[in-house]
């Protein structure tokens, strides 16, 4: 991907701002009771609001994939990321409730995800959460300038791997800025020869760690979407687009 500009920085780091606020105000939309189609909706409301437009809404990435047919993805419990929200999920006690919320705003893509703890939830899952959400952080700090995309992935095994979680594989990080995929591919796990890209300054990442509870095996639901986890397990799906500079990397996506 080519670095921005600092004109184009100034639109980016607004971009990013508007994605963050959809984000929170729906993160405290949720509840017990509400179905993830309810999710959903206050995410459309939320982004009209504001000004923003989802590019999630009919995206289709490829000719043997039906359009997605949401503004954000509502991923539940066992359910990884691409959760199609639903009047008949309803959002019980104990729940985790990964939103991934993507928006593009004037001409840039802010990119971010959070997964929200439903009342009582087990000490393993809540402690899944803790731990993906920390691999998020140390993914973030080695987005510096000179180091390669793979110092990222390599960050972010380390601080998962002594847990024994499962690490996705299928999907990953990505480049984003005006448009809401962009190489590089950012991996969660290292892989010998994958990754050579070095990071510059201008760069724009979504660094986002998806860890499972039990097995890292996925599979992809019937809708041609909904990515869960084969063994039924819970897991948990941290993201921020940040961005890379000479010094330390700055996250985008914060409210101001």
């Amino acid at each position: 991907m080519k670095p921005l500009s600092s004109e184009e920085l100034v639109k980016m780091r607004e971009a990013c701002r508007i994605a963050a606020e959809v984000l929170d105000r729906t993160c405290k939309f949720v509840e017990e009771g509400v179905t993830t189609y309810d999710i959903d909706q206050f995410a459309k409301r939320t982004m009209a609001e504001l000004g923003c437009t989802s590019p999630c809404i009919n995206y289709k990435p490829a000719s043997n994939i039906p359009a997605f047919p949401r503004y954000i993805c509502v991923s539940v419990n066992e359910e990884v990321i691409h959760g199609i929200g639903t009047l008949n999920r309803v959002i019980r006690d104990g729940d985790i409730v990964s939103l991934d919320v993507v928006t593009a705003y004037n001409g840039f893509v802010g990119d971010n995800t959070r997964t929200v703890l439903v009342g009582n939830v087990p000490a393993d899952v809540r402690k899944l959460c803790e731990v993906t959400e920390g691999a998020l952080y140390a993914g973030i700090s080695a987005a510096r300038a000179g180091n390669r995309v793979s110092d990222i992935s390599r960050a972010v095994e380390r601080f998962v791997k002594p847990h024994g979680y499962g690490i996705v594989r299928e999907f990953c990080g990505h480049g984003v800025g005006r448009s809401m995929h962009d190489e590089p591919q950012v991996p969660n796990y290292y892989s010998r020869g994958e990754g050579k890209m070095k990071l510059r300054p201008g760069m724009t990442l979504a660094i986002e760690p998806m860890i499972c509870l039990g097995s890292r095996f996925v599979k992809t639901e019937a809708d041609g979407w909904t990515i869960t986890t084969r063994d039924g397990k819970p897991a948990a799906h941290y993201e921020h687009t940040i961005l890379v500079t000479e010094g330390d990397p700055e996250v985008l996506t914060v409210l101001s």
